[in-house]
């Protein structure tokens, strides 16, 4: 289903989602780089409007700035990283829960054409402003 089929969306969490849906598989973009590129809001508002809706949109994109994967649903995000190619690092030895992180470096998404990894050309927030 895509978002477009549920208008009943707030607007603000209806433009988060739209934001989730553009990042690629295998790319992640943070809760701060989607209001950066949205232009308002923050982290946290961005978290709230994918706790609420982000069930319709691939919301295992859409992480946590330390690359740690989302508390509750660890194994099923970690399903879809590894299917979309995902990269990941190993847990280091101290972690209790011996999960994997996001690869944060390799995998964050600028909001570019896809190639090439980090969140050089400027940052979703350039890309923000290029696309208004």
């Amino acid at each position: 289903m895509s978002i477009e089929e549920c208008p009943e969306y707030p607007e603000y969490a209806e433009r988060v989602l739209e934001v989730a849906e553009l990042i690629p598989a295998g790319r992640v973009m943070t809760y701060g780089d989607v209001a950066e590129w949205l232009g308002e809001g923050g982290p946290r508002q961005v978290g709230r409007a994918m706790a609420l809706y982000g069930g319709a949109v691939p919301w295992w994109r859409v992480v946590r700035a330390d690359g740690r994967l989302l508390p509750g649903a660890e194994q099923r995000a970690l399903g879809h990283y590894r299917e979309e190619g995902t990269p990941l690092r190993d847990a280091a030895r101290a972690a209790g829960d011996h999960l994997p992180r996001i690869d944060m470096r390799r995998a964050r998404w600028d909001g570019g054409d896809g190639s090439g990894g980090g969140s050089g050309g400027g940052g979703p927030g350039a890309r923000a402003m290029a696309h208004r």
